[in-house]
């Protein structure tokens, strides 16, 4: 009689499995190493910069573990714009914003542009994140005359327990970040300044 016992699973399928867990693993581990060594390269090689930073609405919820950081560079006045207000959709795009040394010692916006920057002596350009929002016309209020932009530096991580200091000190003006911008305008925390003084650093691996 037939063996009707279901034979349909190739004796190879534990190798394929083996193997498919392999190369998903292999791709993690480079992924990780390129994120790894890109953060490491921007954080030697970069230019560092002083960021002022700005109060945060206190409705939003304190976290024990990391600290939530606004800037002024996150409001990217109109004027700044070389080609003047934006009149369509923002959705996708970066916005590219030169940053010079001010007579506080923090860096501060000199001009801005949805193309491209040409580098200049003693400045250096900083790329938002693309924006996923849409923006149309132009701005009738005075108080819509900024563009709200990201840069990917808006959480810094601490020990469990000391971010609500910290953020207190936030809203009170005693915190600014030390960040390392790298030739491709992406900005890196290389270390917590309290009171102008580094707390927390970040290693350069």
């Amino acid at each position: 009689m037939t063996d009707m016992a279901d034979n349909s699973i190739p004796s190879n399928t534990p190798r394929r499995l083996w193997a498919a867990a392999i190369i998903v693993a292999v791709l993690q581990t480079a992924v990780l190493g390129y994120m790894v060594g890109e953060r490491a390269w921007g954080l030697r090689s970069g230019v560092e910069v002083i960021l002022k930073t700005a109060p945060v609405d206190p409705r939003d919820l304190l976290r024990g573990d990391y600290v939530t950081l606004n800037y002024d560079i996150s409001r990217i006045p109109l004027s700044t714009l070389r080609e003047g207000p934006p009149k369509m959709g923002l959705n996708g795009q970066t916005l590219s914003v030169r940053l010079k040394k001010q007579d506080d010692g923090y860096w501060g916006i000199v001009e801005s542009s949805f193309k491209a920057l040409d580098p200049k002596p003693d400045t250096v350009i900083l790329k938002s994140l693309p924006f996923d929002y849409v923006f149309y016309g132009e701005p009738t209020d005075p108080a819509q005359e900024m563009i709200g932009v990201t840069y990917g530096i808006e959480r810094y991580y601490v020990p469990e327990g000391q971010g609500h200091d910290i953020e207190s000190a936030r809203n009170a003006n005693r915190v600014a970040i030390a960040a390392r911008i790298s030739s491709d305008g992406k900005a890196h925390i290389r270390s917590l300044l309290l009171d102008g003084k580094p707390v927390y650093e970040e290693p350069l691996y």
